[in-house]
């Protein structure tokens, strides 16, 4: 890995959470008139985002049932030039007899953030975002030195669909040269690490 490789990698990290990064693809640069280009494919889990405390089940309280029509203080009728109704006429719903159990709170966090609204489901399955991401590095000229980085959500789906981006990204580059593949503890070290370490 060179320096602007791991330059590049900073860049992603500014832009995707790195505590949500699930691999991140790093193909080899390729130079071409005077300009550097590079090309990664990231994968991000959004869940993985730091949980929202929503309080504890065991402080969350039973609902009241509620009371039957005839516990209910009626007001009395206000005189008015026209009498009203009175009150033993009016109908008067059926009482609730029970009440619906309250769902866990986690257990609710847990079906939002995966999606599937409580019904099962295997970590291959998740849903995950699929980022491409593109340096350019002018080495000549009266640019040199301009970096640009851009970093696109490309695709909404499972890890198992991340390679299929992959070859898609080797099929362009033409060359077919095989991506460094980061693992989210890799990446994270990648970007902290001397580059005399990640140099080859």
């Amino acid at each position: 890995m060179t320096e602007t490789q791991q330059r590049f990698l900073r860049a992603i990290a500014e832009r995707v959470p790195k505590a949500q990064v699930v691999e991140v693809h790093l193909f080899p640069p390729i130079r071409q008139g005077g300009v550097e280009t590079g090309v990664a494919v990231v994968a991000e889990d959004p869940r993985a985002a730091a949980p929202v405390v929503v309080g504890s089940v065991e402080h969350v309280e039973a609902v009241e049932p509620i009371e039957s029509a005839e516990s209910i203080d009626v007001p009395q009728p206000i005189e008015t030039v026209e009498p009203l109704e009175p009150v033993e006429t009016m109908e008067v719903p059926e009482p609730v007899e029970t009440v619906e159990p309250i769902v866990a709170v986690e257990d609710r966090v847990a079906d939002a953030s995966n999606g599937t609204n409580g019904d099962a489901h295997h970590p291959s399955s998740s849903r995950l975002t699929v980022y491409m991401a593109r340096y350019r590095l002018t080495l000549k000229g009266v640019d040199r030195g301009k970096w640009e980085v851009d970093v696109v959500a490309e695709a909404d789906a499972p890890l198992d669909a991340v390679d299929a981006v992959v070859r898609g990204v080797q099929r362009r580059g033409g060359e077919g040269a095989e991506p460094d593949r980061l693992t989210s503890d890799a990446f994270r070290e990648a970007l902290d690490a001397p580059l005399a370490s990640l140099e080859r």
